[in-house]
């Protein structure tokens, strides 16, 4: 019985919290899920717009995943809904199927929730969530910053009132605003960039207080009051009343297929963005969070929202951080937040109906804003040269070809630059420092002492078929700078974590070479499971149990004590691999 209530807790963590909850617990979550649940109002509307989705549907994102996360989470503090990322990506892959805020596209995007959702669900499942790491940080960086542009530049007709010709091409945005700036419609414009203005003021102001809501409420007031919808001003219009019903009609396999790719970008970059968050959050209360729990709870949450009308959702930066400024102590705030949102779905949308689009506009603009990593691309330029290729590529990718294609040039990127980085890893040449037994590379440490007779050789690797070539290359350029004095070449292989075949294969030809040239070879600091696989290939036998030492220092003195060794004939290495 015991057992299974250890299994339920893990299973379903907020067992756990309610068996030790209490009322100062729930006042924290109790003022963070008032907060934040306002601060989602304005904010799912606004991404249900990016999406391509009516405002009604970034409400019903914010009900049922909310309530599911809550159950199965294991972050805290974690504000589950949608975010601009998602989105973003939502609007990008679904439109290439769709005509975006068509019967279609909804159908198409809720299916892609459910899609995310197994996913994220299996990935947890199976403990999979090493699979994020394909998307390393430059990559992540140099796309979101491009995601940033590109956002932004989407909603400046919601924020000028110009009809602009559809495109993902930032630039061709741009370049059409500014040529048509004179047919701006100066009313729309002012309620945006007044908006935007008023954001940042009230967030410097206080960040916990809900700035989005109050320009909601300001612009929705002004508009109604003096009739700005009929002076040019686009408004939200009719939010339907009512709670999200439970459907089946989205489900459709042939739709399922072609959605394919953009369901595994979301689910990755989405619990990406989640994990990130929630990691930070809990680093800084003291907890942990359980990576593959987490893609469970994520997974879980999207898969319930489909059949609740909603499009993907995860964890967002902005609302997280307002959680638990705001005083969130356990996911008890999430589920008062989505009652917040249910009763505004209930009773107050007839209350959104004057509610200018530039408003909304404003509300992405701000919370995009922060998505572009101007910091990082400082940092790498003083740093990691690479790393900041791969960000500009990345983000000139995304740009210039799109989302799905740009984050995908940027994965393999990754992958091509992990492949050629392990075909050439670093090396050195060792000398001893002063009279002590340690030996440091000589090109950082111009101090350090070199016998004309040995070449200690460092090799910062596993050996392996992509690099022996490499291995071979270094040690023996170094050989040929020695010249006739050299008796003895020492493999420090303390960083060798591993040998394979090729790798067993090459040091028996090394072996063999060094032979010819009456050249000794000694092995250092091999670790216990590199030694058995020599043992067992072969090479061990052949170089002698003796030419083996645990350190570099021991090999020196062996080679020291005994330089009679040097004459001694080695006989080329036999494998069994």
């Amino acid at each position: 019985m015991e057992n299974l209530k250890t299994h339920i807790k893990n299973f379903v963590p907020i067992v756990d919290t309610l068996g030790s909850y209490n009322k100062s617990a729930f006042k924290g979550d109790l003022n963070a899920g008032v907060t934040v649940g306002i601060m989602l109002i304005p904010q799912g509307m606004a991404y249900a717009i990016l999406a391509g989705l009516p405002p009604v549907y970034g409400l019903y994102a914010s009900i049922i995943p909310l309530v599911i996360y809550a159950l199965f989470g294991t972050s805290r503090q974690l504000a589950v809904g949608p975010v601009a990322m998602v989105s973003l990506l939502v609007v990008a892959g679904v439109g290439e199927f769709a005509e975006v805020g068509s019967a279609r596209f909804i159908q198409l995007a809720i299916l892609t929730a459910l899609g995310v959702g197994l996913v994220q669900f299996l990935m947890g499942l199976f403990r999979m969530g090493f699979l994020v790491n394909f998307l390393s940080h430059p990559v992540l960086s140099g796309f979101t910053s491009a995601a940033a542009l590109i956002i932004g530049a989407s909603q400046i007709k919601n924020l000028t009132g110009l009809e602009l010709t559809r495109t993902k091409q930032v630039q061709e945005i741009v370049i059409e605003t500014f040529r048509r700036f004179t047919e701006i419609e100066p009313i729309t414009a002012a309620i945006g960039i007044g908006s935007i203005a008023a954001i940042i003021l009230i967030r410097k102001w206080k960040r916990t207080f809900p700035s989005a809501l109050v320009v909601v409420v300001v612009g929705t007031v002004l508009t109604a009051m003096f009739g700005l919808n009929q002076h040019g001003v686009a408004i939200v219009g009719e939010i339907p009343k009512g709670l999200p019903t439970f459907s089946l009609e989205f489900l459709n396999l042939s739709d399922a297929r072609i959605l394919i790719p953009t369901v595994l970008i979301i689910s990755l970059v989405s619990y990406m963005e989640s994990i990130a968050v929630a990691k930070a959050i809990a680093n800084k209360h003291g907890y942990k969070v359980d990576a593959n729990k987490e893609l469970i709870a994520l997974g879980a949450a999207n898969i319930g929202g489909s059949f609740f009308q909603a499009f993907p959702t995860t964890g967002g930066f902005s609302r997280t951080a307002v959680n638990d400024q705001s005083g969130a102590n356990t996911t008890i705030a999430s589920i008062i937040s989505a009652a917040i949102i249910a009763l505004t779905v209930l009773f107050l949308t007839p209350l959104f109906y004057y509610l200018p689009s530039a408003v909304l506009a404003a509300i992405i603009m701000v919370a995009v804003a922060g998505l572009f990593d101007i910091s990082e691309m400082k940092h790498l330029w003083k740093t990691d040269k690479r790393d900041l290729a791969m960000l500009l590529a990345t983000f000139i990718a995304t740009l210039a070809l799109g989302i799905e294609e740009g984050i995908a040039i940027g994965v393999v990127l990754s992958l091509v630059l992990v492949i050629y980085s392990s075909t050439k890893p670093h090396s050195a040449e060792l000398g001893r420092l002063g009279d002590s037994k340690n030996y440091r590379n000589i090109n950082r440490y111009t101090e350090a002492e070199v016998d004309d007779e040995v070449l200690i050789y460092r090799y910062d690797s596993s050996l392996y078929f992509a690099n022996v070539e490499h291995f071979q290359e270094s040690l023996f350029r170094i050989i040929e700078q020695r010249g006739e004095q050299l008796e003895l070449v020492i493999l420090d292989a303390s960083a060798i974590h591993s040998v394979d075949s090729t790798g067993v294969h090459m040091l028996s030809e090394v072996i063999k070479d060094l032979r010819q040239r009456r050249i000794a070879f000694f092995i250092a600091g091999a670790i216990g499971p590199v030694r058995d696989k020599l043992k067992k290939c072969g090479i061990q036998e052949a170089m002698g149990e003796e030419n083996f030492f645990f350190d570099v220092s021991g090999a020196v003195a062996y080679y020291k004590d005994q330089p009679e060794r040097i004459k001694k004939t080695f006989s080329p290495c036999q494998t069994n691999v």
